[in-house]
């Protein structure tokens, strides 16, 4: 079995047997195109999101293309990433038929203002940048790796933790604005006794707190209770899961990872689900997909940098910069601390921006490697593997 090139097709293309077809795909319906063996014309039909009727379509054009003298032996069908996510491939290639999944960035676009923007011609962009792909052109276009359902299933948790650590603080600060406003600066609501103390409450003038404003923060103090408890048990459910399976691969990753001194447990099941299970070629491919390299503009004799790009994984992005800063503080005798001391010498805050990311993609390359192959990044403490449970 050939490997998968994100960039480029490794299958020889015959046009001649080869069906292939895109969906521009929306909440209320597919418009599919394709191109089909021995039709001049590129038929185009719409179609509820149903993946039977879709089948049968394909089916429909492989024996409009048998009509015409034409044996199709290969049935390919490609659609940009959204919402519907990746259960299309899985389970068109779960019936024999090759599935890609297109990063939208990817795709070239016209570039004049005001194009028009159709989703017959999304299909023709789409067909023109797949065929290019299938004929083997690099970088015409680029896949997604297709995960299976599992693996989309453990980033589950680490996602919904992240999303209700960040609820919790958009409710701790309405609670502190709305007392704020009223001139209450001293009250704490994440303290356990905290929806309690709100009924004793008094304002400057010494009046307690007005009836509306009393019964919202109740409802927002069980809110930020229920939200703790559910973060409470994610957390349990993932140490839970790593003690029955602690020889699993990517629990092993965990465990390694989450030795290194400033990084815990969850940062280290986040980079492990997020980044560090995937087979990425090389280094250079784990920083891309960190989010971690430049973005150069350079015309002429123009040289300047644009920043971070938007592509790759904003979750691993954030938390690697976040680490990285982490460990200046808990790694300050590494070389690697050492190496961006000497580096923002200057005290400028675009040298120190520039450095905490160049510090941050070395750190993920160097994590990659203790997770992947097992070598322990020089100069990086660690702690006793016990530490992690």
């Amino acid at each position: 079995m050939q490997c998968f090139d994100a960039n480029k097709s490794l299958i020889v293309l015959d046009q001649d047997s080869t069906l292939v077809a895109v969906i521009e795909m929306s909440l209320s319906g597919w418009l599919v195109a394709g191109v089909v063996p021995g039709l001049k014309r590129q038929p185009k039909k719409k179609l509820d999101p149903d993946p039977d009727a879709l089948l049968a379509l394909l089916q429909r054009w492989r024996n409009e293309a048998m009509k015409a003298g034409r044996q199709v032996e290969r049935m390919t069908v490609a659609y940009e990433a959204g919402r519907d996510g990746f259960w299309l491939a899985r389970w068109l290639n779960g019936r024999g038929i090759e599935a890609y999944v297109i990063h939208p960035s990817s795709i070239p676009v016209p570039r004049e203002h005001r194009r028009a923007k159709t989703d017959r011609l999304d299909t023709e962009l789409l067909m023109r940048a797949f065929l290019g792909w299938l004929r083997g052109e690099v970088k015409h276009c680029t896949m997604a790796a297709i995960p299976t359902l599992e693996e989309e299933d453990a980033k589950r948790p680490n996602r919904e933790h992240q999303m209700l650590t960040g609820e919790r603080t958009r409710l701790i600060n309405r609670l502190k604005s709305a007392l704020i406003r009223l001139g209450i600066r001293n009250f704490k609501p994440t303290l356990g006794k905290a929806a309690e103390r709100l009924a004793e409450l008094r304002t400057p003038e010494d009046v307690p707190l007005p009836e509306n404003t009393l019964a919202e923060l109740k409802r927002d103090m069980a809110r930020l209770s229920l939200v703790k408890d559910q973060i409470k048990a994610i957390e349990r459910d993932r140490l839970v899961r790593i003690a029955k399976a602690a020889n699993h691969g990517p629990n092993v990753m965990v465990q390694l990872i989450a030795q290194v001194i400033g990084i815990g447990l969850e940062t280290a099941d986040m980079l492990v689900q997020e980044i560090l299970s995937r087979n990425l070629r090389d280094r250079r491919a784990v920083a891309r997909y960190g989010g971690l390299t430049g973005s150069p503009d350079e015309s002429g004799s123009r040289r300047r940098e644009k920043g971070l790009p938007r592509s790759g994984n904003s979750r691993v992005r954030r938390g690697m910069i976040e680490f990285a800063w982490r460990f200046l503080q808990f790694q300050s005798d590494s070389p690697l601390a050492e190496w961006y001391r000497n580096q923002t010498q200057s005290g400028r805050k675009d040298v120190r921006k520039r450095t905490i990311v160049a510090l941050a993609r070395k750190l993920l390359i160097a994590l990659w490697r203790l997770a992947t192959q097992g070598v322990v990044p020089e100069g990086i403490a660690l702690r006793k593997a016990s530490a992690t449970h």
